[in-house]
């Protein structure tokens, strides 16, 4: 088994998506070919990660307190503060507060406008 390629972001209102998360991850977002398809640059090719892809979903939006089934993924950052009021403030929503991943650094869920969870981490190696 290989390692994780591709990442896929299901949208209710892909333009809604789309401005969140290149306000908050400053993603950019190419539309393929003449699909309802989105290619998802999350960086440049000399920073480990990965590109994702982002489409319209094909059911209902995700229902608050229902149990997760999905990967999450989780974007670096250089302060978990500041992103999850940003996220906050984009639409977003808090899914698990900044705590401590010792020895790794702080990490935070948050809700992107669609319900979809966004793992945000800070690294720092003294956070206990």
């Amino acid at each position: 088994m290989g390692r994780v390629v591709h990442f896929e972001v299901h949208a209710t209102d892909p333009q809604l998506l789309i401005a969140f998360y290149t306000a908050l991850c400053g993603w950019k977002f190419q539309r393929w070919g003449d699909m309802d398809y989105w290619i998802i640059t999350t960086g440049s090719d000399a920073e480990p990660g990965i590109n994702g892809g982002l489409l319209p979903r094909r059911g209902a939006r995700a229902l608050d307190g229902a149990p997760l089934n999905a990967y999450v993924c989780t974007a670096t950052t250089a302060s978990v503060d500041a992103a999850v009021v940003q996220a906050v403030s984009l639409g977003g929503a808090v899914a698990l507060p900044k705590m401590p991943v010792p020895g790794i650094g702080w990490l935070a869920y948050v809700k992107d406008p669609d319900g979809n969870l966004l793992g945000l981490m800070q690294q720092d190696p003294a956070a206990r």
